[in-house]
């Protein structure tokens, strides 16, 4: 068996491990200062104050006034809350009935808004990409309609790591007077996040992307953006998403979140010159591979690839056995024998889609890893493509 200390994690767009700084931050509101939100008293008073604090925080490294800042269990919950509760408020508003989404998204938008279209009866139409999985503004604003209830677009692909001209996109809406949402989880660890420069109605972001704890996530929602709440009850987060509010867990993530956007710069000076050494390395060592996504526009610590004729879940299983985590993409999607609806999307074969391969890499990586990783990758490759 291998020792896990000999392990080299290269999934890092996939859960990240909890900064000890966010770790310490969260600790006392474990056993100290215990109380609920809500309550009165003492102990009550002071989970209140940190949660506010929190909010504050975030509002902050977001752009946006504090009130703007709700509060989920994850980044799926708030690309829910946002989908379905500005879909259903614009529904009421002025009978809104269209969906305008990219074919890209995460299965926390792109399956939300399929349901949308098969239970509720919206009309769900998905904006074309080019072959990086980029939207260009112009064909946003050649599908808007009269009804066109909410723009969905994500801010940096999970999969192939493309970043999307958000900022545009987001000029195109606001002057004509649509709602627009981007699922910023797999962005906000990397990206200076800036909702009024990006003209965001809805931005959702997940803790455990940049490394705070598993379980919590947040959504801005633009003060006057019409949102009708998901999960009723006790009347917590304004209202749009009552339940006792996960106090430890919303402080980690605050202190991750500072810690992510204000280290933006040398975070990814370091992984910007790793990946682009893998991604050369790995192009000229295997046969028959392809970068997917923009070789420019893309995630600092993001590289992924395709190889013909290889089965990308055993690869990862002898990736694995090696002693390297990597995934295929979305970790929702492993263990699916279809090829990912985004590598479809970009026009890849299925050949081609069935041998992808994510490798994305951390703030503790070293040189040491990813030579390693080389070494040990064409060899790999080449067992994955034997039948």
């Amino acid at each position: 068996m291998m020792n896990q200390l000999d392990r080299i994690y290269l999934d890092y767009a996939a859960p990240t491990p909890v900064d000890e700084g966010v770790l310490e931050a969260m600790l006392p509101y474990f056993k100290e200062a215990f109380g609920t939100p809500s309550s009165i008293h003492r102990f009550g008073q002071q989970a209140e104050a940190a949660l506010e604090t929190a909010r504050e925080r975030i509002a902050m490294n977001l752009n946006a006034a504090p009130e703007e800042v709700f509060f989920t269990a994850c980044g799926t919950e708030s690309d829910n809350l946002a989908l379905r509760g500005a879909a259903f408020a614009r529904r009421k508003q002025n009978r809104a009935n269209h969906l305008l989404i990219s074919p890209v998204e995460h299965h926390a938008v792109s399956l939300t808004a399929e349901q949308l279209a098969r239970e509720f009866n919206f009309d769900l139409e998905f904006l074309p990409v080019d072959e990086y999985g980029r939207v260009q503004p112009q064909d946003v604003a050649a599908r808007i309609r009269p009804d066109t209830a909410l723009v969905s677009v994500i801010y940096a692909n999970n999969e192939i790591g493309t970043i999307n001209p958000i900022a545009e996109i987001g000029v195109v809406c606001r002057q004509r007077g649509v709602l627009f949402h981007s699922d910023a989880v797999q962005a906000a660890a990397h990206l200076k996040m800036d909702v009024q420069a990006d003209q965001l109605d809805f931005l959702a972001i997940g803790a455990h992307k940049f490394y705070g704890p598993k379980g919590v996530g947040a959504l801005y929602a633009r003060k006057g953006a019409p949102l009708l709440p998901i999960e009723t009850g006790g009347g917590q987060e304004s209202g749009l998403r009552a339940g006792t509010q996960n106090v430890p867990y919303i402080v980690g993530m605050a202190e991750a979140f500072h810690l992510a956007q204000s280290s933006l710069e040398a975070r990814a000076r370091h992984a910007v010159e790793l990946r682009d050494f893998l991604i050369g390395r790995g192009l000229e060592t295997i046969p028959d591979a392809q970068l997917t996504g923009h070789p420019i526009q893309r995630l600092p610590n993001h590289a992924s690839f395709v190889f013909r004729g290889a089965d990308g879940n055993r690869l990862l299983m002898l990736l694995d056995l090696a002693g390297f985590a990597c995934s295929s993409g979305s970790a929702c999607k492993v263990g699916s024998p279809k090829p990912s609806e985004v590598l479809l999307a970009i026009g890849l074969p299925e050949e081609w889609a069935l041998g992808s391969l994510r490798i994305t890499l951390g703030k503790d990586s070293t040189p040491q890893q990813v030579e390693r990783f080389l070494a040990a990758l064409p060899g790999l490759v080449e067992k994955a493509r034997k039948q």
